[in-house]
């Protein structure tokens, strides 16, 4: 009975991790479309509350990080629920940095707010967008063991670096055409470049879950 009660205390801590693992995702996500919205409907308020809301991830990585240290320590856990604690650690830090991008999407949206349009934005919410649905499907792959989805999200990063492209080569005729539009093509590409960063956080996610389920490691290799 007292084998019983451990191993049930047990996976409700790992339950928990995963829990807050998704929370973190799903917080992350809302993050990226309020820093979009922001820019795209010019609203300096809700930019400045994206900016403000990065200390929420911050802390949910502390209390993460705490609570797979806790049971590593008092556990001891061996084979798949040890690469399941020291990869969900990793990913946390992943999850943060994915917290920043969104902070500094914020930061330059409020600012291009107080400048005239430069162009429509259209590719960068698409950007956004699939970006967005890659750091979910990371997360859905990790907590579910899926190799499959893993290699899928590893894949579409392409997609969003094609999108990156296009936006850097737009940018470049921007500037060329008009030397005044350089200080805003400028903030455009910053913005471009951390949403290039939040799918390569995704990607990392992804990686680590191939590792978890496969053992292999495919980092620095290029996906078929």
């Amino acid at each position: 009975m007292e084998r019983e009660h451990f191993s049930k205390k047990y996976d409700e801590e790992l339950n928990e991790i995963r829990e807050k693992l998704l929370e973190m995702g799903g917080k992350v996500e809302v993050m990226i479309a309020n820093a979009m919205k922001a820019l795209v409907e010019r609203d300096s308020e809700l930019a400045e509350k994206t900016i403000k809301f990065d200390h929420v991830i911050n802390h949910l990585e502390v209390e993460i990080d705490e609570k797979c240290l806790q049971v590593l320590a008092k556990r001891q856990p061996a084979a798949r629920d040890l690469r399941f604690i020291t990869l969900a650690l990793k990913i946390v830090t992943d999850l943060e940095r994915i917290g920043d991008q969104c902070r500094n999407i914020a930061m330059r949206a409020r600012e291009l707010n107080e400048e005239p349009p430069l162009k429509p934005y259209i590719d960068l919410p698409r950007m956004a967008g699939a970006a967005s649905v890659m750091v979910k499907e990371a997360l859905d792959a990790f907590v579910r063991g899926d190799d499959t989805l893993a290699i899928k999200v590893c894949k579409d990063d392409q997609q969003v670096d094609d999108l990156n492209e296009q936006i850097q080569r737009e940018l470049l005729t921007f500037m060329m055409g008009d030397p005044a539009t350089i200080s805003r093509a400028m903030k455009v590409n910053h913005i471009a470049k951390c949403l290039e960063r939040i799918a390569d956080h995704a990607t990392n996610v992804a990686e680590m879950v191939i590792f978890m389920v496969k053992g292999k490691d495919i980092r620095h290799t290029t996906m078929a």
